[in-house]
């Protein structure tokens, strides 16, 4: 007999079947993405240190000097993205972040190993990353080692007896650590959820805002008010901007007196372009908000934009790991940019000059997904 508790349970479940089976597009959210994620991040996330950019200022231009940068090439941990001229142009490239590592050769590097002296290469690493720093350091003082036995192992007695004054190691690797000497993993894990935190917040904030209002029955009144679609999207955006700007200086301050990590470049700079994201990612949330036609729509597109966001944009994973499609991929997150932008002016103290390109790709970003959200709300309202 059936308890009284359980009676018409059976038609309760048919019911929701049947809502489940009106509602395709939240069918496909709860079945289908959910594998097409375990696809994509089972690939793309990998805790190994590989590909990370080396640049090479070489004065000696010698066969010696070229062969000790394929050493590093073939570790597979390096991997050389072009030649500077000077030590400002190795310094602009990992303050930029286009590289991570500056290799410098003097000029009598290959003369002094030909005459049986210790010849010095010079190996500067970016401290940033805490975890990519210390394997670089780790790989290069390995490699500077394995040199070193090799020429020792090819030395014939008679040769170590005509040297006696020669030193014990003829390669000597000078790696100096930039940025965070100490290598504290806050001072790169803190900037990154700086920029993740301002993401959950405002991408939520807006993603219900359209949606919101049609379940609350008041947006056909949007239609009588005298303003375009895109003064109506700036009017949503503006309170929002507001709450954002509030949000950044709050976490900035915690993460500068709480954790204790120093903003090394232009607070001024890093307004402006915290701006930029925040336009973006309101525009991102504006656009789910278009796209959703109920709170649980809208929330769950709203995950599935986070956790792409999370995983694929450099705020835990190295992205020089991850295979070329998939990286590729991660420019299409403007977290991706904003997170190297923090990274830059907090810890490595870039200017604008380093950060341009990022800050371009954030503004283009920002004008495709607001003008989106503009061209959808029309087609909302109709």
């Amino acid at each position: 007999m059936i308890p009284k508790t359980f009676r018409g349970l059976r038609p309760v479940i048919r019911k929701e079947f049947v809502h489940i089976r009106r509602d395709p597009a939240a069918l496909v959210i709860m079945l289908l993405i959910p594998c097409i994620q375990l696809l994509i991040f089972g690939y793309a996330i990998d805790t190994d240190v590989r590909n990370v950019p080396m640049v090479v200022w070489d004065q000696d231009h010698s066969q010696s000097s070229r062969a000790f940068v394929q050493k590093l090439e073939n570790t597979t941990y390096f991997k050389l993205v072009g030649y500077v001229r000077s030590p400002r142009q190795l310094r602009e490239a990992i303050v930029s972040g286009r590289a991570k590592v500056g290799l410098r050769f003097p000029t009598d590097f290959s003369d002094r190993l030909l005459a049986g002296k210790t010849a010095s290469v010079s190996v500067a690493i970016d401290g940033s990353d805490n975890t990519v720093g210390m394997q670089s350091l780790n790989v290069v003082n390995a490699v500077g080692v394995s040199e070193n036995l090799r020429r020792l192992a090819l030395q014939t007695p008679s040769t170590a007896a005509g040297r006696k004054d020669a030193p014990p190691f003829a390669l000597d690797v000078r790696p100096r650590m930039l940025f965070n000497p100490d290598l504290e993993s806050s001072h790169f894990l803190v900037p990154g959820l700086v920029g993740l935190i301002m993401q959950v917040l405002l991408v939520f904030l807006t993603a219900f805002s359209i949606v919101r209002e049609r379940e609350m029955g008041t947006l056909e009144q949007l239609l009588v008010t005298p303003v375009g679609r895109l003064g109506l999207i700036s009017g949503k955006l503006a309170p929002y901007i507001i709450i954002g700007a509030v949000q950044n200086a709050a976490v900035l301050c915690i993460m500068r007196f709480l954790f204790q990590v120093p903003i090394a470049g232009s607070l001024f700079l890093l307004a402006a372009l915290s701006l930029l994201f925040m336009i973006a990612a309101l525009g991102i949330g504006l656009f789910i908000s278009t796209l959703a036609r109920t709170q649980a729509q809208a929330m769950q597109m709203a995950f599935l934009v986070m956790l792409p966001s999370v995983l694929l944009s450099g705020f835990m994973f190295p992205r020089e790991a991850m295979p070329k499609v998939i990286w590729a991929l991660t420019h299409l997150i403007p977290l991706t940019f904003f997170i190297e932008i923090l990274r830059g002016i907090i810890v490595r103290g870039a200017g604008w000059p380093a950060l341009a390109g990022k800050a371009e790709a954030l503004a283009l970003f920002a004008v495709i997904v607001t003008a989106l959200a503009a061209l959808r709300f029309r087609k909302t309202i109709d």
